[in-house]
């Protein structure tokens, strides 16, 4: 069956530079890694996405409404579709003692903010650096090979994913989800007491719920603080009798 706009998929891709092969964005550790682009703290998995919600770029969620579940399709994106063109006027060449002046350390290659502005580092030479403000990706041609790794069909589901998605720290397993007539309860897992920015991310996912699920009127998050058990007072120790020492008659 196609997919169709508004389906729950999960995703997983290598996305690469056409021009260069290199690759710029993965849901795949092992690639992450081999590419030199692993970060600490970010979660490798197959990614959700909502058809036609402008998740990933427009010209691949275009692209999979004609993916196969289970079949790895390979989706090529030009420039004018992807980051647009590059634009010569967004290239500059600035005195490098104003970066120094910033306490910037000009790297070719880096990403910098300058003057408000996100820009790459093309070159340094004489004195100066040549600072490119076009996206990263500007002016490339992208290869994504991907696969639909599955449609998400029932409530629940949809509901697990949109909580993994903004609080992706804790196990999608561990959240207690009941639904009763129109109304949903969520018994959030204790280690999301102390997550950063929970209560953020809470009203993110009722949001969501309340837009991708609007059967459900009501969306309640139940957090349980169960007291710790007390130790038992250990049991009194019984004296024991005293013990006679036995006499022994002496012999005559």
């Amino acid at each position: 069956m196609a997919l169709q706009k508004g389906d729950f998929i999960l995703l997983d891709y290598v996305a690469k530079v056409k021009e260069t092969n290199e690759v710029f964005d993965t849901t795949k550790e092992d690639v992450a890694k081999n590419a030199h682009l692993h970060k600490e703290g970010e979660f490798y998995e197959p990614k959700l996405v909502v058809i036609g919600e402008s998740w990933v770029l427009k010209a691949l969620d275009e692209a999979l409404l004609t993916a196969e579940i289970g079949k790895e399709t390979n989706v090529e994106i030009p420039a004018d579709k992807a980051f647009g063109p590059r634009d010569p006027d967004k290239i500059r060449r600035v005195p490098i003692k104003q970066l120094y002046a910033k306490e910037i350390n000009p790297v070719v290659g880096a990403r910098i903010e300058f003057q408000g502005k996100t820009a790459t580092i093309r070159s340094i030479g004489a004195g100066r650096v040549l600072l490119d403000f076009n996206p990263a990706l500007a002016g490339r041609t992208l290869i994504y090979d991907l696969t639909v790794t599955k449609k998400l069909e029932v409530a629940e589901e949809k509901i697990g994913a949109l909580i993994h998605r903004r609080v992706p720290v804790v196990e999608e397993n561990k959240f207690k989800l009941t639904i009763q007539d129109k109304n949903l309860t969520i018994d959030m897992p204790e280690e999301t007491f102390y997550v950063e920015g929970i209560q953020i991310a809470k009203r993110g996912v009722a949001m969501d719920i309340q837009k991708f699920l609007p059967d459900l009127a009501e969306t309640k998050f139940v957090e349980t603080f169960t007291a710790e058990p007390k130790p038992e007072a250990p049991a009194p120790v019984a004296e024991e009798a005293p013990v006679e020492e036995a006499k022994t008659e002496e012999s005559q």
